[in-house]
Formats: structure tokens, C-alpha cells, sequence
């Protein structure tokens, strides 16, 4: 495996505030502020295979809770020439309704999640409401029908998904928040690696400040997952992707020209190149 193409969708955005978005954020004596929080799925393609790292929010949830849609999911896919019953796999980061909200979709998909994951949000917890408010319980039982449809497959640690691609259990922002690591070819500097953290590190800014988001599960998992980000990036042929941070559309300049003029800027490219035609 040479290397995967790696796209980042930018399909909803808010204003969010530093008051709001970290935890206990009055113990940094800063001011508050507002900022651009964005949405995003990611777009893994290469080897035959066509992966989605999470599918977006639903449009009604995502309207009750103020985020502004910009593109819905399955379109952006489609005029990237990927029809939802062409995806392969689906891997769920964790199961936030901004993560798993079109999950039902993709019909043909296998879903792939940490066991963590899964069992937490199946079982008697799920529905407390400091844990429950950033979940669908519609969505939540889409995910476990998928168990009953035979699709759905259980992450315990760590696993190869695929040739170059891992996925890593980390848990902090969900008992199982996941992140995955991908195989990438980067110009003139040969062989590297993207890592798309999505929720275990909402912004950059986390990890530069050392300061956890306000969702949390186990605040001791979370800084471990920093420490792990930090880690996994440490060589600098790694890519580290932000799941909610703005400044992917500026820390990586990659776009896809041949879309239609809306989307050329929703559409981030971190890394690679279309595969072209290899899924026969």
C-alpha cells in the first residue's frame, strides 16, 4: 500500500465561546472569546477501499441544536463521486450525534466502533443526562441495529483496520473515543502518516495549552490521549487533523478543484491523491 488520499468534509460550522467549549476555563484567569467551531467527516480512499472516519449530524438535530448545516453529508460524497452504497466501512470515533447522525445511510457499510463504545451507549448510563446530551436516542439504537444486521464490528484496543490504516482506542471525551492513524504518501518526503483525532482533540489548542474540552468521560484518559496525540506526531512526517478546529482549512492548503464552485472550499485535502479507478 502506497498511500491513501485523505479528505476532510466540512459540512456544518457554529460560533462557539472559550467559556463554553473548555473545562472549567474560569481556573485560566483569560477572558473569553468567541471563535469558528466546525464540523467535519473525513474521506479515506485508496486500496479498493472506500472507509468514512464518522458521517456528520443529522439536519434536524443538528437544527435544534443551532449548528448551521453548510453541505449535507451524502451530497458532498456524491459530487466526490462516492455514492453511500459504495462505502465500505464506517468508522464511528465515538457516538456523539455530530459523529453518527447519517449513520443509516450507508446501507452496504460495515460499522466499526470501540466494544467501549458501544457497550456504554447500549447499556443502563446511556441515558443520564450529563452523559446522554450530546447523543440522539434514535441514532443510538440505529447504531445497535447495526449489531442485529451483522455489520457491525467491535474494536477492543487497537486494530489494523486495513494495509496502513490503525485505529486506537483512547476513551477521555467517550469511554471509547477512537482515533486513526492512515498511511499516507507525502510529496518529497516519501512515506508518512495522517492521524485524525477527531473528538479526542476538538482544537488545537488542547494540545498546545494542555486544556481539556468540556465534554468528558475520564478526565485522566483524556490527558493520557494528549500525551498519545503528542506521541503519534512526534515525527515529522505525521499529520495531526483536529476534529472541530478551523484552522484545518489553513494548516492544509489542499483542495479538489473539480468539484462545483460551492463545495471547492468545504473539501479539505490533507494528504494523498485520488486513487482513480482501482475498485473494479
Amino acid at each position: 500500500m502506497s498511500g491513501y488520499e485523505v479528505l476532510a468534509v466540512r459540512y456544518g460550522t457554529r460560533t462557539a465561546t472559550k467559556s463554553e467549549s473548555y473545562l472549567n476555563y474560569h481556573l485560566y484567569g483569560e477572558p473569553d472569546e468567541s471563535f469558528g467551531m466546525d464540523y467535519f467527516f473525513w474521506l479515506v480512499r485508496g486500496g479498493g477501499r472506500t472507509i468514512l472516519v464518522d458521517c456528520g449530524f443529522g439536519a434536524e438535530p443538528g437544527r435544534r441544536r443551532g449548528r448551521t448545516t453548510l453541505v449535507d453529508p451524502v451530497a458532498a460524497l456524491s459530487a466526490l463521486g462516492v455514492e453511500p452504497e459504495a462505502v465500505d466501512q464506517l468508522v464511528v470515533t465515538h457516538a456523539h450525534y455530530d459523529h453518527i447522525g447519517n449513520l443509516h445511510r450507508f446501507p452496504n457499510a460495515e460499522i466499526v466502533v470501540a466494544r467501549r463504545e458501544y457497550e456504554f451507549w447500549t447499556g443502563p448510563y446511556a441515558g443520564r443526562l450529563q452523559l446522554a446530551h450530546s447523543t440522539e436516542a434514535d441514532e443510538l439504537e440505529r447504531l445497535a441495529a447495526t449489531r442485529e444486521q451483522g455489520r457491525l464490528r467491535l474494536v477492543e484496543d487497537t486494530l489494523d483496520l486495513a494495509p496502513g490504516i490503525e485505529l486506537v482506542v483512547v476513551g477521555g471525551h467517550t469511554p471509547g473515543q477512537m482515533v486513526a492513524q492512515v498511511a499516507v504518501e507525502r510529496p518529497d518526503e516519501g512515506q508518512g502518516a495522517v492521524v485524525l483525532a477527531a473528538d479526542a482533540l476538538h482544537f488545537y489548542e488542547e494540545l498546545e495549552r494542555d486544556r481539556p474540552f468540556f465534554v468528558v468521560a475520564d478526565l485522566v484518559d483524556m490527558y493520557r490521549g494528549f500525551d498519545l496525540l503528542r506521541e503519534m506526531t512526534e515525527d515529522g512526517g505525521r499529520l495531526l487533523v483536529a476534529g472541530h478546529d478551523a484552522q484545518v482549512r489553513t494548516r492544509f492548503t489542499g483542495r479538489v478543484t473539480e468539484l462545483p464552485a460551492e463545495l471547492t472550499d468545504l473539501v479539505v485535502r490533507i494528504a494523498g491523491e485520488h486513487p482513480g479507478k482501482e475498485k473494479v
